[in-house]
């Protein structure tokens, strides 16, 4: 398992293509959270921040879209979901994709919707928590329940024997040592460093993000949910400090095969 790249064994089981990594805004030149995660019979969209919608294009033929899941309503994790909406109404008119959310995503995109009568209806939703299970084609998708101040999902996607951990938003009150057991890549929340440990902040440093990747034996570490101005050097040093395994940095258009 490599970055940018295939499997020792020399097939892919996942592509994991990054949108945008940028936590609570966008930077410059890199968007707010989205991954598109494709495989040999699905490929899904995890989230879907302001600045997504055109790297998706350049990553994928979007019309091939199969799902949408979504981690949790804070808005730099959906809020381009209306966008992708206009996209697959009147311009590469869809029905039903699936959507699978929050509750409280479901209703503030419920909110902000305007149908126009006898368009296509692109969306059908579908509310998930962290007991459930979703098989998407040759992927099963797994939850668990973040620390943040929202009901917040962290994912686990498998395909065969390989399988991939996007942690989501997380303060340190939560460990996914059991959830993320043995997960080829842990995409993990690391939004500051330590020295801003301790101050309330309801997401992880590089450092705890470290420690809960060791602890759960993780093959490779990508920090990501970095904040706007943030050095990527300075976090992954301090994740390698504390992670006996390879760190990323997850960089918008970044690709990882495994």
């Amino acid at each position: 398992m490599v970055a940018d790249g295939v499997g020792e064994d020399g097939e892919t089981a996942m592509k994991v293509t990054v949108l945008g990594s940028s936590g609570s805004y966008a930077a410059p030149g890199n968007p707010c959270t989205g991954f598109v995660i494709e495989s040999a019979d699905a490929t899904v969209l995890y989230d879907c921040g302001p600045g997504t919608v055109g790297p998706l294009q350049a990553a994928i033929d979007i019309n091939e879209l199969t799902a949408i899941v979504l981690s949790h309503c804070h808005p730099d994790h959906w809020l381009e979901l209306p966008v992708l909406r206009n996209v697959f109404t009147w311009f590469s008119p869809r029905n039903g994709i699936p959507v699978h959310g929050t509750a409280r995503t479901r209703e503030m995109d419920a909110a902000i919707t305007v149908e126009a009568p006898g368009a296509p209806r692109p969306f059908e939703w579908n509310t998930i928590d962290s007991a459930s299970t979703l098989v998407i084609g040759d992927q099963t998708w797994t939850f668990d329940r973040t620390d943040h101040p929202v009901e917040t999902l962290a994912a686990r996607v498998t395909v065969g024997e390989h399988s991939v951990l996007f942690t989501s938003d997380s303060g340190p009150g939560w460990s996914f040592d059991e959830f993320g057991r043995d997960a080829d890549v842990a995409f993990c929340d690391a939004s500051h460093l330590e020295h801003f440990e301790g101050q309330g902040i309801p997401h992880m440093s590089a450092r705890e993000a470290a420690e809960r990747a060791e602890a759960a034996n993780v093959g490779q570490l990508v920090l990501t949910h970095l904040i706007p101005g943030s050095d990527p050097a300075a976090h992954r040093e301090e994740a390698v400090a504390a992670y006996g395994g390879p760190v990323n940095v997850a960089l918008a258009g970044s690709v990882f095969e495994f």
